[in-house]
């Protein structure tokens, strides 16, 4: 059960590691081959304008994923160079590995969610009217079977980069990512063993963000018609902010309501995607996402002092 007056840390696995974001800075922790933690330290510094939309509901949550897009590119890049630097084989094995990792990454992150969101949106709209279309009516039925078609879009995807080893090490990094916070979240103390008693699953996770986004837009689109495909595919693109906005606050509420019996299982779709997208870490990968979070808390305490001293000073 989460203490009260928890932080809500978000986090993000990356090649070899993981990032943590706290209110002022971003760290990554990479396992290097001889062993060594290596960290990568971003600050995060929101102008006013940007803070406040980030508190208005519908709207923080896409603000919040451009952020992060493009704070968390900085943390890929990153972890993809050292792990270039490190390949032994860079002429013959090292663009197709990289390629996938980065495809990888963007499952359980949000670097999927501006380019990507566009083609798990659109693809399906043209496979539910070309192979449905003469069977299957327009409206709820057909927003239900383009629904269908994503996640069956989603889940292939992920099924075939899944099957790169590189990636199941990715997926236990993203499920160390969620030990850590959860064991954080738990207030124990953050020890190796500690945190591997604690689930891979969390609720605030993007790979929930990213199901969600899918079962809302088959609401969504329930309350608009189309006279064409032309039409409908529009529709979708205007629409896709909407989406996303409602999306997000689906996956505060679930996350906020976590606790109580009743409405714990509105989560749970996204819970069994996880399934897919994490996988249990070992010792040595705990090791890294606990020693990323900790230098996140510790350098996040310490800018936050600095801010503070600057303003009042």
């Amino acid at each position: 059960m989460s203490q009260p007056n928890t932080p809500a840390y978000g986090g993000q696995a990356v090649i070899e590691g993981v990032m943590f974001g706290g209110k002022s800075v971003t760290i990554t922790a990479i396992r290097r081959k001889n062993q060594e933690i290596e960290y990568f330290e971003a600050p995060r510094e929101d102008k006013k304008w940007v803070a406040r939309l980030k508190k208005i509901p519908f709207i923080r949550g896409i603000v919040g994923l451009i952020d992060a897009s493009a704070n968390g590119a900085k943390h890929l890049n990153f972890a993809t160079e050292r792990y270039s630097m490190e390949s032994e084989d860079e002429s013959a094995d090292s663009g197709p590995s990289r390629l996938t990792l980065i495809l990888g990454v963007a499952v359980v992150g949000v670097l999927s969610f501006l380019f990507g969101k566009f083609v798990f949106t659109l693809v399906p709209v043209f496979l539910a009217e070309f192979l449905l279309g003469r069977w299957v009516p327009p409206g709820i039925p057909q927003n239900l079977a383009e629904g269908g078609f994503k996640i069956l879009l989603l889940l292939g995807y992920i099924y075939v980069i899944a099957q790169a080893p590189l990636i199941k090490r990715l997926f236990q990094y993203h499920g160390a990512e969620h030990k850590v916070i959860n064991a954080f979240e738990a207030g124990v103390e953050l020890t190796v063993k500690n945190v591997q008693k604690f689930s891979t699953l969390h609720y605030r996770c993007g790979s929930s963000f990213i199901i969600f986004t899918v079962l809302v837009g088959v609401v969504v689109y329930s309350f608009f018609s189309y006279d064409s495909l032309w039409e409908r595919v529009i529709q979708r693109i205007l629409l896709l902010p909407v989406v996303m906005g409602l999306s997000y606050e689906v996956l505060q509420w679930t996350n906020k309501f976590r606790e109580t019996p009743v409405l714990r299982f509105l989560g749970y779709p996204g819970l069994w995607l996880q399934k897919i997208t994490t996988k249990e870490p070992d010792d040595s990968q705990v090791e890294v996402a606990i020693a990323s979070f900790q230098r996140m808390r510790e350098r996040d305490s310490a800018l936050s002092k600095q801010k503070e001293f600057a303003t009042t000073g």
